[in-house]
């Protein structure tokens, strides 16, 4: 199959950028595909601005470093006006409307969206908002299966909050179900 995604993941310290991007890096390798997770965050780290860089491939990836993304997904405005151009033609944008105030806007690539802050506050729990996300990337982009998400959470969640694995799961599954194609690339 040669398949190879680089994905940028991008929001606020303090909204799970790196945990999701650490959750869907495990769910890949249990998955038996090569992977580099590779974070950057400034030096406020909750509140500042921070980012994840996580290649997924299923052959020895050569370099971490990446300049042009498959795939972004997007939690706040300065992290669309960074990286919208980064975008490779065709690529995927998957963002939350309620971190945007200036739409995207490319033509030439797919761009979805997702109210996760309104999942997480369905489910009662705030820190499950990264998790509604990461559900519309597993919809959108299918690779990763159900089964080996959840034993990334387990692998990245410390045992004595087990209990949220079952609300992370469904925070996914709303996810999945809630995005929206705001736009298919011309």
């Amino acid at each position: 199959m040669n398949m190879k995604e680089e994905i940028i993941i991008a929001g606020f310290g303090g909204q799970g950028v790196l945990s999701m991007g650490k959750i869907l890096a495990y769910s890949a390798i249990m998955q038996d595909l090569e992977v580099t997770w590779m974070p950057s965050y400034g030096p406020e780290m909750r509140g500042g601005t921070a980012n994840v860089c996580v290649i997924v491939s299923d052959r020895k990836i050569s370099s971490p470093i990446i300049t042009k993304y498959d795939t972004a997904i997007i939690l706040n405005q300065q992290s669309l006006d960074k990286f919208e151009k980064s975008i490779r033609p065709g690529g995927l944008l998957i963002y939350d409307p309620s971190g945007i105030t200036r739409e995207p806007e490319r033509t030439d690539i797919r761009i979805c969206s997702i109210d996760a802050i309104e999942v997480a506050a369905e489910i009662g729990n705030a820190k499950v908002y990264n998790m509604a996300v990461l559900g519309a990337y597993l919809k959108l982009n299918g690779r990763i299966k159900m089964e080996n998400v959840v034993k990334g959470l387990q692998k990245s969640i410390p045992a004595r909050y087990s209990d949220l694995i079952q609300k992370n799961r469904e925070a996914i599954e709303k996810g999945m179900e809630r995005v929206k194609i705001v736009s298919e690339s011309k």
